[in-house]
């Protein structure tokens, strides 16, 4: 496994580093998985434009799709990180754990929700008719069916990166899951 030391302001590119300022005022901190991408002198900033872009989806609704992106590509540092995001976004820690094990029985629309995106991470984009009607029976648009999917692209892109580079993560950690009994 390869792992990268995370690059200080001062070991990036003149425009990374006032990315880094930014990041720095807005969380008081850089996240160790951002300076990481900053080893790009463009990744950081294109990252952070998808990150930020507008969305159909609630702030809500992308902290479920970020957890269960990130449970299905064994992120543990996106997971932190989203266990964190998801609380601040309304999540509660039970919630949160039902999320990561594929459902969401406390809020019709969000399990629909859950269970699209585990299929579509787990089969890439191959899933069966009836997610996909479940999801817009739960009042889901084709809008929102693309919304997912940029979604699930940015979360992605940071779980592999995490998982090739492996540099510390900075967030509490997220509880390990209970093998549920089959």
């Amino acid at each position: 496994m390869n792992h990268f030391a995370v690059p200080t302001r001062e070991d990036v590119s003149p425009q990374n580093q006032a990315l880094f300022d930014n990041l720095n005022g807005a969380l008081g901190f850089v996240p160790n998985l951002y300076a990481t991408i900053a080893y790009s002198g463009n990744a950081l900033n294109n990252y952070l434009q998808l990150q930020h872009a507008k969305t159909s989806l609630s702030k809500k609704e992308k902290e479920v799709v970020n957890l269960v992106v990130s449970q299905v590509n064994e992120c543990e540092y996106c997971l932190a990180a989203h266990t964190a995001l998801g609380k601040m976004n309304g999540l509660t820690d039970g919630q949160i754990l039902e999320i990561r094990q594929g459902s969401a029985g406390f809020h019709a629309r969000l399990d629909a929700l859950v269970k699209l995106t585990r299929e579509i991470t787990l089969h890439k984009g191959r899933i069966a008719e009836a997610h996909l009607a479940a999801f817009y029976a739960a009042g889901y648009t084709k809008e929102s069916l693309v919304d997912v999917m940029v979604a699930i692209g940015d979360k992605v892109i940071m779980n592999y990166l995490h998982n090739l580079t492996q540099v510390p993560i900075d967030f509490p950690p997220a509880p390990r899951l209970t093998p549920v009994a089959a």
